[in-house]
């Protein structure tokens, strides 16, 4: 008998490398891997599972594991992580100078279910001075119109919410129909140095870094799914596809450690490395994978989505993951 032949979707990282390009195998496994934008990925994915194991927006996937009946099952490989502070975008003449303005204003999101806007109203909701029902939020496509919601939330009661067909939420910004649109990706508008539009927090490196060191939350953007089918007829899988992810993340981190050559063109990057490995990550591995080195994130990400009605029902780390992968042998 050969190996299970199986098919993952992923975007081009280099602590995976390794295991698109064949360096890595999983024992038991023939690899085919796919690569693709995120967005095209986490679409195809979440509406048809086109494909086996794929990689997958956090918010989506635990909104997923939270219905009766999962469709999919993780493995706690953490792909993505982004601080969102700088998602925050308003126009540079208007009203908006700090995130506590935003209470009572009407503030543009590219789907409610997308894990950065999860996370940036959270931190709003929580920190920023502007709770989740003191905002009108507007559901639409950031450039173009059109964008519809992916995800299924239930929103709680008192939020109030719309959808925008026709119009882009720059659109909307610029023409003083919205506040504030939070977006993943910077506004077209943003990128070409409209001089209407502005980040809410130009600063937000240093304010990131202080979010991080007085919460321990490193936000995670993506994580692996597998269909659940999949899994139920062969529950090894998780666990050998969790190796495998390991492996290929410790060859890159063997890369970004070389001071021997310039494997990538950015000036003291070893340096650099070593910082942030110090700053945040101490006592673990490299932008470590599992549930306990990241628990702080998880359950914090967890609660932003039962507030949100992200999730259907309240989910603790240990529900979004194949069983296999919560502990480890030790020799």
């Amino acid at each position: 008998m050969g190996d299970l032949p199986l098919t993952l979707a992923i975007e081009d990282y280099d602590h995976v490398r390794d295991l698109v390009y064949g360096k890595v195998k999983p024992e038991g496994i023939d690899l085919t891997c796919l690569n693709f934008q995120v967005e095209e990925t986490f679409f195809r994915f979440a509406n048809a599972y086109e494909w086996e194991i794929s990689e997958l927006s956090f918010a989506k996937f635990c909104s997923l594991r939270s219905l009766e009946v999962p469709p999919v099952i993780g493995i706690p490989v953490f792909i993505s992580r982004v601080f969102r502070h700088s998602a925050f975008y308003i126009r540079s003449d208007g009203k908006i100078k700090s995130a506590s303005d935003l209470k009572g204003c009407r503030i543009g999101v590219p789907e409610w279910t997308q894990t950065a806007t999860v996370y940036a109203r959270g931190w709003l909701h929580h920190e920023g001075g502007a709770p989740l029902d003191s905002v009108e939020w507007v559901q639409g496509g950031v450039n173009e119109p059109g964008r519809k919601e992916m995800g299924k939330a239930k929103l709680p009661d008192g939020i109030r919410y719309r959808e925008e067909k026709d119009r882009s939420l720059t659109d909307l910004l610029l023409n003083g129909e919205l506040d504030a649109v939070i977006s993943a990706r910077p506004p077209n508008a943003f990128l070409a140095d409209d001089g209407r539009m502005q980040r809410l927090m130009p600063d937000y490196q240093e304010i990131e870094l202080e979010y991080f060191r007085r919460t321990g939350v490193y936000p995670i953007m993506h994580t692996v799914a597998i269909r659940r089918d999949v899994y139920e007829r062969n529950p090894w899988i998780a666990m050998n596809m969790m190796t495998a992810f390991e492996q290929a993340k410790a060859m890159s981190v063997e890369r970004l450690s070389d001071i021997n050559v310039s494997r990538i063109p950015f000036p003291w990057m070893l340096d650099s490395f070593v910082k942030m490995h110090g700053e945040f990550f101490p006592g673990h591995d490299y932008w470590p994978y599992g549930i306990e080195a990241n628990r702080p994130t998880l359950e914090t990400f967890l609660q932003y989505c039962d507030e949100q009605g992200v999730t259907h029902r309240k989910m603790a780390p240990e529900d979004l993951f194949a069983k296999e992968t919560l502990s480890s042998f030790k020799v």
